[in-house]
């Protein structure tokens, strides 16, 4: 979504008017503290079972946060939640509540794996209303902003680094992008999918970390440069 919102509706005008959000139970309940899986070996029982309290922690850590990471643009946000056959009604609710009480401007349970297009109905319908409600569309940054600072916005506002940390080569590719003239380029960082910190283990919404940056590339015909994260 932020690599969307900045690179590109940036350079083809296009101009969002929702968030759709897709979340899972279980998902959640790894962001809530919930136990490491292994890919080929058997769900540890709480992914499986009803858990309320890991639901709740996944939902005002995560998808807080990503909720509030969708209206730092100016976008209205709908939860679309998958919902798998584990899933408890209790669980299902508890997730919808949240998301609203978070911000969402709706949360809707998503039955389209077990009932087809049928089960996404109410989902278009919570799309549909979102959609036509007023946006304030906004880019996260400047792009005349330095390099730098572009990349410690994306870190701070976004991923919720307290700063960033520059490798001696990161800072040196810097400032060759600077002399060559690419600075005005937007950011696209490189960086783990599993955790909002470059740390694949920290679930939930990470606070009080420095995001360390080991190297910058650029993608110059493509039009951004590249921070790489972390390992």
């Amino acid at each position: 979504m932020e690599k969307f919102f900045n690179i590109k509706c940036r350079a083809s005008g296009l101009r969002p008017n929702v968030v759709v959000l897709v979340a899972t139970v279980r998902a959640l309940k790894m962001h809530g503290g919930g136990p490491n899986v292994s890919a080929g070996a058997p769900l540890p029982k709480e992914y499986t079972d009803e858990n309320l309290s890991l639901v709740a922690g996944g939902c005002r850590s995560n998808l807080k946060k990503q909720i509030q990471i969708a209206h730092l643009f100016g976008v209205p946000v709908v939860v679309a939640l998958n919902v798998f056959r584990t899933d408890t009604q209790a669980e299902i609710d508890l997730v919808c509540q949240i998301a609203k009480e978070c911000g969402a401007s709706d949360a809707v349970p998503c039955h389209h794996w077990s009932q087809g297009g049928q089960g996404s109905l109410e989902l278009a319908k919570a799309v549909k209303v979102a959609a036509h409600r007023p946006t304030n569309f906004q880019f996260l940054y400047n792009t005349e902003m330095p390099i730098l600072e572009k990349i410690r916005t994306i870190a701070q506002k976004v991923y919720g680094a307290e700063d960033i940390k520059l490798s001696p080569e990161a800072g040196s590719k810097i400032d060759y992008y600077n002399q060559q003239g690419y600075e005005s380029l937007p950011i696209c960082m490189a960086k783990t999918h599993l955790s909002l910190s470059h740390m694949p283990d920290k679930k939930g919404a990470p606070t009080r970390f420095v995001l360390p940056i080991r190297d910058v590339r650029a993608s110059i015909g493509a039009g951004f440069i590249y921070p790489l994260v972390g390992t």
